[in-house]
């Protein structure tokens, strides 16, 4: 870390006033602003210098509409994050498990030194079974395959599973075993590895909502899956029957390093066995011109990073706050931030699930329906899939990616991941993706939201109860 990260972090722990992670922070950013530096980006070989990073944030901010995102977002967020902004990156938008899983196998094949695969569910399955294939054979050719899976995300995977694996020579680590006689770091059940992430030879990385699991292998705007055009994948929906909505990214340049040091931090973190010599961090060049910060968030953490930048990011907003959420049970002052915005003339708009895997979460989150209603947020909910999808999209140049869900749950008790990308070009393809997705939903109006059934109020009293856990 950087001294001026932990100067950052150390004067945004005070600012917040936060003591434990048992409980979100109260985050004031005017506070924030008044002690955050100025903006510091990095590149292919390093810092770049002030003169430089004004350049480019300059570039940016003259290719974007009217916002103010630019002089006071960054600023804040640079003293939340405490990880870089990075230069010369390429992202590319992955929607959906047929387009994200055609470009993480042909990643896979084209690995030549080291494969890191961390993600919360890897199901014994048609994909699981392909991922593991593809994997193994990688190995057997010489690559080192290191792999992190979530313990409670995988209980229903047998342990031949990955004994298979294990067998070829693939390093396993299971995060915060169920079982109280395998921790090696305390026994914290409640404290879940939910990230989703592939990096392969230190040079690519893929993140965001996407699991392996068959659920995702058919598209969602498939005529099955309740759109109308095209973003390629079969038409057959996923084993329970409905077509899952979800989202990737996939990452080249500089920053891939940030999240490659992520990985690993939290392969330490669990105690795993040393992991071979290899060539983690080769140099990397620039191969874009997108502007990404990566940004990890754990427990472990004196605060919670995803929830404050996400909060400033809010605060910041200007004309438009489009989020799409799979998971939507906030907080009283992510509720408040919401309602703020959209009381300062902001276009505030949600896509939520019309149907959840989830039962609690989803009734909890549908109890908050009528005060953003009252306060002008618009709520739309995603018909004919499993929206899994964790999207947000503000002022048309900034924009994240990744496994980090609006609930207490992903704020409090998860290691989580996103991408943050900046500018206007990037932007522009997820509120495609977002016009898309609102094309396939139906709105909720506050009438009509105030004459649902009494069974469904009683749903949303009794999963509120639970929403800190959920």
């Amino acid at each position: 870390m950087r001294p001026r990260q932990k100067l950052n972090r150390f004067a945004l722990a005070v600012l917040v006033g936060m003591s434990a992670c048992s409980t979100l922070p109260t985050f004031e950013p005017e506070a924030v602003l008044a002690a955050a530096p100025k903006p510091q980006l990095d590149g292919a070989r390093g810092p770049l210098s002030p003169e430089q990073s004004k350049a480019v944030l300059a570039k940016l901010a003259s290719r974007a509409p009217e916002t103010a995102i630019f002089d006071r977002h960054l600023a804040i967020e640079e003293a939340i994050v405490g990880s870089p902004l990075t230069v010369g990156n390429q992202a590319t938008l992955l929607q959906d498990g047929p387009a994200t899983y055609g470009a993480m196998f042909a990643a896979i094949e084209a690995a030549r030194d080291h494969i890191h695969l961390e993600t919360y569910i890897l199901d014994d399955d048609e994909v699981g079974r392909r991922f593991a294939d593809a994997l193994i054979a990688r190995q057997m050719k010489g690559v080192q395959v290191s792999v992190i899976h979530d313990s409670v995300g995988t209980l229903k995977t047998p342990k031949e599973f990955f004994k298979r694996m294990t067998d070829a020579g693939i390093r396993v680590l299971e995060f915060n075993p169920v079982n109280p006689t395998q921790a090696r770091k305390g026994w914290e059940l409640n404290q879940r590895d939910h990230r989703k992430l592939l990096i392969v030879d230190g040079k690519v990385a893929f993140l965001g909502g996407i699991n392996i699991s068959s659920v995702y292998s058919s598209g969602s705007f498939s005529r099955s899956g309740g759109g109308s055009s095209g973003s390629g994948g079969a038409a057959a929906p996923g084993k329970d029957g409905k077509a899952w909505r979800d989202t990737h990214v996939r990452l080249q340049g500089p920053v891939v390093a940030d999240y490659q040091r992520l990985f690993l931090g939290t392969w330490k973190k669990q105690k795993g066995p040393p992991l071979p010599d290899r060539n983690y961090f080769p140099p990397l060049q620039n191969v874009g011109n997108q502007v990404v910060r990566a940004i990890g968030s754990s427990p472990d953490d004196p605060y919670a990073l995803i929830y404050a930048t996400f909060l400033s990011a809010l605060g910041a907003a200007e004309t438009s706050v489009h989020i799409t959420m799979a998971y939507f049970a906030p907080d009283p002052q992510f509720l408040e931030a919401l309602k703020a915005a959209a009381r300062r003339g902001v276009d505030v708009t949600l896509i939520l699930p019309s149907q959840t895997d989830s039962w609690l979460i989803f009734h909890a989150g549908r109890r908050f329906y009528t005060p953003l209603l009252k306060a002008g947020v618009k709520i739309y909910e995603r018909k004919g899939v499993i929206l899994h999808s964790k999207t947000a999209v503000i002022d048309g140049v900034w924009a994240t990616i990744g496994s980090t869900n609006l609930d207490w749950r992903s704020f409090l008790h998860n290691d989580e991941l996103n991408a943050v990308v900046l500018g206007a070009d990037f932007s522009q393809q997820m509120e495609a993706m977002f016009a898309k997705d609102l094309e396939a939903s139906q709105p909720v109006t506050l009438k009509q939201w105030k004459q649902r059934p009494l069974d469904d109020r009683m749903k949303e009293t009794f999963s509120a109860i639970w929403q800190y856990w959920l």
